[in-house]
């Protein structure tokens, strides 16, 4: 524990120097409409806690999770039939980078046309950012391991699926979680940017309609506390991640 504490340490002196340079720089503008101060935020997080906690924060983990839910499905089963079939791996692997040229920006508008403001159109957006991620990272897995053991392996009489399963699972998992470390945050991202551009809630919306009322640190408050939410859900992963893969290092 104090290792992990001694670890964290440099990463704490720099967010909290950060802190304290926007605060003066903040101070020093003097203008809360553009860049309100960390302690103005915080305030203002303070003062929005109810709308924020209990209207457009659970609207944007409901997207999040969908989202998310959706992209671990169709990213696993990409990955899974690239591994399998080289053809397939030929035909899809372009299209995968292909989906990722889009800009968001530009295609969530028409989410919005297309299914209106209801749910789906942010989780269209969240699908088609974090399904990539998880696609060419959980694919990069199970093609690491290594050729020598699955042959020794096959000698010893097992099949393509005894393979799958106890040795390219397995090498697979450490990227898997990789995957969901990033996935988590670009989902949660996704959801932002579609409230944002056409929701009747959520924390995305909510930061809009205070941008119209000019008001600087309700801009801020739903961004740090979708910022707070991601990283809690990061580190919830990394644990979940050192109870499950206890053999990293050894493939």
């Amino acid at each position: 524990m104090k290792k992990a504490n001694r670890g964290n340490l440099p990463a704490l002196v720099l967010f909290f120097a950060l802190l304290m340079l926007w605060q003066l720089g903040a101070m020093k503008m003097n203008a809360a409409y553009i860049l309100p101060t960390p302690t103005q935020i915080l305030q203002r997080l303070w003062e929005l806690r109810e709308p924020l906690l209990m209207t457009h924060l659970p609207a944007t983990m409901s997207v999040t999770l969908i989202g998310l839910g959706i992209s671990l499905v169709l990213g696993l089963a990409l990955a899974v039939i690239m591994d399998v079939s080289p053809l397939c791996q030929k035909a899809l692997y372009p299209i995968v980078v292909a989906s990722q040229t889009i800009p968001t920006t530009a295609i969530a508008p028409l989410f919005v046309l297309w299914f209106g403001y209801g749910i789906w159109s942010k989780v269209l957006v969240a699908v088609l950012i974090t399904f990539f991620p998880i696609t060419i990272t959980v694919y990069d897995g199970l093609q690491s391991a290594r050729v020598e053991m699955a042959e020794l392996l096959t000698t010893f009489g097992a099949t393509r699926r005894d393979v799958f399963l106890k040795i390219k699972v397995p090498c697979a998992l450490p990227y898997f979680f990789s995957a969901i470390k990033m996935a988590v945050p670009m989902s949660i991202i996704g959801a932002a940017i579609g409230e944002w551009l056409g929701a009747q809630s959520g924390l995305g919306y909510f930061s809009r309609r205070m941008m119209t009322q000019l008001d600087g640190a309700g801009v801020f408050a739903p961004i740090v506390l979708l910022s707070a939410v991601a990283m809690l859900a990061v580190a919830l992963i990394a644990v979940i991640e050192k109870r499950v893969v206890k053999w990293r290092g050894e493939f």
